[in-house]
């Protein structure tokens, strides 16, 4: 992806965000723009109109961790937003996340022995392995279970995205569709702007623009997400609906790649239903290894 096209899109849309009166600033006559003008961002941010402007034409290379701050402070941006700028900024840089060159992450890379162990160690909680672009890479027996919409009979690797957006079936299978779509474009947004040089990204991306408005829609918004836990609700084909609680960590060992852990709360519905998912997935064992 064009990272200066990246950040020019980003911070305009941001800006456009913010009206005057959030800001604090005297609506001063009509505007042409929605939002703040740049005048009044780069007042805000403590810097010259000239130099924000220039940021904001996506030349970013630089740009110091305090001025980055002082506009997202600017822009009202929250959490994830700021971190989106930072790592927009890190990779105008060519500086990578985590200080070191960041390896082309490959399938295989999901297959160490080890990881697929640690996985099916976990017999009570849905526990998978994802790449940026949202492949589904590994998991243990109740994740394939669990999952068993989206992975279907084998073939091609399955990916949320795709699912998400391309498949009927994730309508039924995600209650909240609207939420879920946009919480996977915006983590997908968060993961391109982390590696802007993601080829398997960017051809997911131009291939589910063009096959889905409500991606493009929710795509061309900027909006970002980052996960780390929460609460989400499924109805799954075989036991209903679950409402389940997620943990998301960084695998140290392969960069790029997160583990997503899903459980229910203790003595819940939603446990007696993962526990007769469990039951089902076993049932379907002897006869997917024939």
């Amino acid at each position: 992806m064009d990272n200066k096209a990246e950040v020019r899109e980003f911070l305009t849309s941001r800006r456009a965000k913010v009206t005057p009166d959030a800001a604090g600033l005297p609506a001063g006559g009509i505007r042409k723009v929605p939002g703040l003008r740049r005048s009044e961002v780069a007042m805000l941010a403590g810097v010259s109109v000239e130099y924000y402007a220039k940021l904001e034409r996506g030349d970013i290379r630089g740009a110091s961790a305090a001025v980055l701050d002082a506009i997202g402070t600017a822009l009202q941006l929250n959490d994830a937003e700021r971190t989106h700028l930072a790592d927009l900024a890190r990779a105008a840089d060519g500086i990578p996340l985590s200080g070191r060159a960041r390896a082309r992450v490959s399938k295989q890379a999901a297959s160490r022995p080890s990881l697929q162990w640690a996985l099916e160690s976990m017999t009570d909680g849905i526990a998978f392995v994802r790449n940026a672009q949202m492949d589904l890479l590994a998991t243990n027996t109740l994740a394939r279970a669990f999952y068993s919409p989206m992975i279907g009979d084998g073939g091609r690797t399955p990916n949320m995205a795709r699912f998400q957006f391309l498949d009927p079936a994730s309508h039924e299978f995600y209650p909240d569709w609207e939420l879920f779509a946009s919480m996977c474009v915006g983590t997908m947004r968060a993961e391109a702007g982390r590696d802007p040089h993601n080829r398997e990204m960017q051809d997911l991306v131009g291939e589910l623009s063009t096959r889905s408005d409500v991606f493009r829609q929710l795509w061309g918004a900027h909006d970002v997400r980052i996960h780390g836990a929460g609460t989400k609700r499924f109805r799954h084909p075989v036991v209903g609906e679950l409402t389940l609680v997620y943990e998301e960590l960084t695998l140290t060992a392969e960069p790029g790649l997160t583990m997503l852990i899903y459980t229910a709360e203790p003595g819940s519905p939603s446990a007696e239903r993962l526990r007769l998912l469990a039951s089902w997935a076993a049932q379907q064992a002897p006869a997917e290894s024939v």
